[in-house]
């Protein structure tokens, strides 16, 4: 495989309440802990759950809190999941942490009706949650809706960010699919029940749901399925559709904050890593180049595989972070 490759220079105790969460955090937990290879000097992760603005936010922790902490933001449709194994490979030298979004993953699912499901509110319980950890400097990862989600986080906070690690987390105009988001137009130009349907029935289905997984990947028989019979379990339940609809709809904030992000990245130079499947039927490597053009400090693989890089570049990945973040002082 040929890489392009393009560079410049614990828990809180859990109430009673939380049984049916808890259950679904077991079974994600111990997808993430099957078949796994033997790896010397890894740290346990361990889970639990933080309440958030009266929200259980469920999360993975791993590695010694005094070491540099890497706060890992997730995507859409899946959850901390997908980062099972980057904690594992990243807990012998840093404190990792990675939390599921109100709605997703084993956190507490809130009604639409009482949670508004918006970005904005995403960040806050994200935000308000790194604050309750005691966490108060943290290199973030960005994945797919984490990039919205970190992007708000880092602005309100620019001073506790060491470090972007970027992985198909899009913040150029450039780098939106326009076939990609077509679907979506109807959704954003004149939202009825009949159009929620129509792109309910077409995105939130176990078949779009792999595709999402699979699509642009190298060896669509290595990927494993757990990823998508999970998300479709968690997308299948009374309410989810509407809940992801508003939040897909909200979407034209992000690009809309575009703009913002990229002052933000030329005002404060983060350093940013960029590990980027370029095969991504979603954001293109348009988006991942943009981050050359704002920040000095920035390096960028473009990878050939899908949306989900991890899942065939983790361990390219990790020791790519462990690399860049040493070479910055951040150990």
């Amino acid at each position: 495989m040929e890489r392009t490759e393009q560079t410049q220079s614990v828990s809180t105790s859990l109430d009673a309440h939380k049984g049916a969460a808890m259950l679904f955090a077991a079974a994600f937990a111990a997808v993430g802990s099957l078949a796994l290879p033997a790896y010397a000097e890894t740290t346990a992760t361990t889970y639990g759950f933080e309440e958030v603005d009266d929200v259980d936010i469920f999360y993975r922790e791993t590695g010694d809190p005094a070491n540099p902490t890497i706060v890992m933001l997730h995507g859409f449709p899946s959850s901390s999941h997908q980062y099972r194994n980057l904690l594992r490979d990243l807990s012998a030298d840093y404190h990792v942490i990675a939390p599921d979004y109100p709605g997703f993953g084993a956190s507490e699912f809130p009604s639409p009706d009482d949670f508004d499901y918006t970005f904005d509110n995403l960040a806050n319980s994200m935000n308000t949650f790194i604050k309750q950890r005691g966490i108060t400097e943290y290199a973030l990862v960005l994945h797919d809706y984490g990039a919205p989600v970190g992007f708000r986080i880092a602005l309100e906070h620019p001073e506790r960010v060491t470090a972007l690690l970027v992985q198909n987390g899009n913040a150029y105009i450039e780098g939106v699919n326009p076939a990609a988001s077509e679907p979506l137009q109807a959704l954003w130009e004149n939202r009825t029940p009949e159009v929620d349907a129509q792109v309910a029935a077409n995105l939130f289905n176990l078949e779009a749901l792999q595709w999402q997984y699979t699509h642009g990947t190298r060896n669509p028989d290595g990927i494993l399925p757990d990823n998508w019979f999970l998300d479709f379990e968690r997308v299948s339940r009374p309410g989810q559709h509407q809940a992801q609809l508003d939040l897909l709809t909200d979407y034209t904030s992000n690009i809309a904050a575009y703009p913002t992000w990229q002052a933000y990245l030329r005002e404060h130079q983060p350093p940013v890593l960029v590990t980027w499947g370029q095969n991504d039927a979603f954001f293109a490597p348009a988006g991942a180049e943009g981050y050359a053009s704002d920040v000095s400090d920035v390096e960028i693989h473009l990878l050939d595989t899908g949306h989900f890089p991890l899942e065939e570049e983790g361990p390219f990945i990790a020791s790519t972070i462990k690399t860049f973040l040493a070479a910055r002082g951040i150990e």
